[in-house]
């Protein structure tokens, strides 16, 4: 069970922050490409930078606590963490956005400026 360590807890983070979106009324998943750009602007230099890191050396996954697949030495877990986590993050940072407006609903969209 230890090889799901890494898996567990990027399902974990998803798991907590979707109910972000029907429980605030995001509207970031209805916009995909926006959405994907802005995963891969925040998410490409750290993941090359990591593929880098690890070539060369720097840090190693445990194989115990990861999945066996491995895409350019790295462990897919990391692969996905690079979307999973900006992902997280812009629902969070909409849902308080929502939260700050005083509204429990909008109609903001991602990179929406206020009015």
């Amino acid at each position: 069970m230890r090889h799901l360590a890494y898996a567990a807890m990027l399902a974990f983070c998803v798991a907590g922050t979707l109910p972000l979106v029907p429980a605030f009324r995001l509207t970031v998943l209805r916009q995909p490409r926006r959405l994907a750009l802005a995963i891969l602007i925040a998410g490409l230099p750290f993941l090359l930078w990591d593929v880098w890191a690890t070539h060369v050396g720097h840090w190693w996954f445990d194989a115990d606590q990861t999945l066996p697949w491995r895409v350019v030495q790295l462990p897919i877990e990391e692969i996905f963490f690079f979307v999973v986590i900006p992902l997280v993050s812009i629902l969070t940072l909409e849902a308080v956005k929502v939260v700050l407006r005083g509204g429990r609903g909008t109609t903001h969209t991602l990179g929406e400026r206020e009015p």
